[in-house]
């Protein structure tokens, strides 16, 4: 089969971010809507299911990276073109974007800020959160998609997997972002930009410690593979 075009392959990002926002999101605003309906452990669920779905529906097409954190640590580590990687940093924030504005549509007191990532904690204590959340999943992504050795059919589930995990912990201490461009959409849209920037420094920086640290204990490079779809 013919390799999707760039653009073709930003599309699927684009939408696959899109989805994320609009479900995760989606279910902290229904949840302060409703009387917490859900839950921390039915949102938590919720952002690792969309996850989990997005890459088996998009995994083929664009390498479902879903994350500016991700596609930048992978280009870092020399697993990703950088000129692709300029290309897929944007439509992941536009289709955050407009996973947020579908929300503003539909629930236009924006409950919850339509689930801006707020810290409980200080901004310093959030960050490092962020950056171990992010650190983590970038660990167990890096391991799925670059590793030969890996079980790659199995990479959906233990990165959507790990994606419910950090939210699990990490949800009621910083909104478990771990994505640029999932605190992005909502933040622009219901104009909420507190600690915005532990959002985008926190994710930038767990994803290369994640990436670098896989990198030191894989040790055998023969066993390396690009994340090209």
């Amino acid at each position: 089969m013919p390799r999707p075009t760039l653009a073709r392959r930003a599309l699927a990002e684009a939408i696959a971010t899109f989805a994320l926002v609009f479900a995760g999101c989606g279910a902290i605003v229904a949840n302060a809507a409703r009387g917490g309906t859900l839950g921390g452990v039915g949102i938590a669920a919720t952002f690792g299911l969309v996850i989990m779905a997005m890459i088996y529906a998009t995994g083929h097409l664009s390498g479902a990276h879903v994350n500016p954190a991700v596609t930048i640590a992978f280009a870092a580590t020399r697993h990703f073109p950088m000129r692709e990687a300029a290309v897929y940093v944007p439509a992941q924030l536009v289709g955050a974007v407009l996973g947020a504005t579908l929300l503003r549509a539909v629930w236009p007191d924006e409950p919850a800020q339509l689930g801006a990532t707020l810290p409980s904690v200080g901004s310093v204590s959030a960050f490092a959160y962020e950056l171990a959340l992010t650190a983590l999943l970038m660990f167990v992504i890096v391991a799925v998609a670059t590793d030969t050795r890996a079980v790659g059919a199995a990479a959906a589930i233990a990165i959507g997997g790990t994606v419910g995990l950090d939210a699990l912990f990490g949800g009621p201490v910083t909104g478990a972002s771990m994505n640029p461009a999932r605190s992005f959409g909502p933040a622009l849209v219901a104009d909420e930009w507190r600690s915005f920037w532990v959002y985008v420094a926190g994710p930038l920086a767990g994803a290369l410690v994640g990436a670098i640290a896989y990198q030191a204990v894989r040790g055998d490079t023969a066993s390396r593979r690009r994340v090209l779809p």
